[in-house]
């Protein structure tokens, strides 16, 4: 996508590239335009992001509803400044751990995704706008906890290394 077509659909903070029949995340060219805070990449075919959409820092809300996302990458809690991430309707089943730091996440969407029992626990339902400023919070919870025991465990191994020697 060129980038001049990008800056065409800017609109003030506002990038709109749903219904583009995006199969892969400009990534390169949405790093070139950091006016655009806000961006909308629903209803397309993406079902991978590139590890690099990472870096996009500047993004504060993304819609990637009604894609054909598996999973997000592992540095998705790189995102620092967002607030409002809408991934309803994908194909998520897990969450990356670094999920636990995207302390800034006061608005999240999980629903119809075939998420994990545990997972889909924390989420709860997200009808309204209360429930998905709850779903935010309860996940990000849920994520520090698992990261939690998954630091416990290292630690422990560690432990037992130690004492071998």
């Amino acid at each position: 996508m060129p980038k001049e077509s990008l800056k065409d659909k800017l609109d003030g903070d506002e990038l709109d590239l749903g219904l583009n029949n995006l199969s892969t995340v400009p990534v390169k060219e949405l790093s070139l335009l950091p006016k655009a805070r806000r961006l909308d990449l629903s209803c397309n075919t993406i079902t991978t992001l590139p590890d690099a959409f990472c870096d996009l820092t500047h993004l504060v809300k993304i819609d990637f509803s009604k894609n054909q996302l598996t999973e997000l990458p592992v540095r998705f809690g790189a995102l620092s400044n967002l607030e409002h991430l809408d991934l309803l309707g994908n194909q998520l089943t897990i969450l990356p751990i670094s999920f636990c730091h995207l302390n800034k996440l006061k608005w999240l969407d999980l629903k119809d995704n075939p998420l994990k029992e545990d997972l889909k626990k924390a989420a709860g339902d997200c009808l309204d706008e209360k429930q998905c400023k709850t779903c935010a919070k309860n996940v990000i919870t849920y994520m520090k906890h698992i990261n939690s025991e998954l630091e416990r465990r290292k630690q422990k191994e560690l432990q037992k290394k130690r004492g071998k020697y």
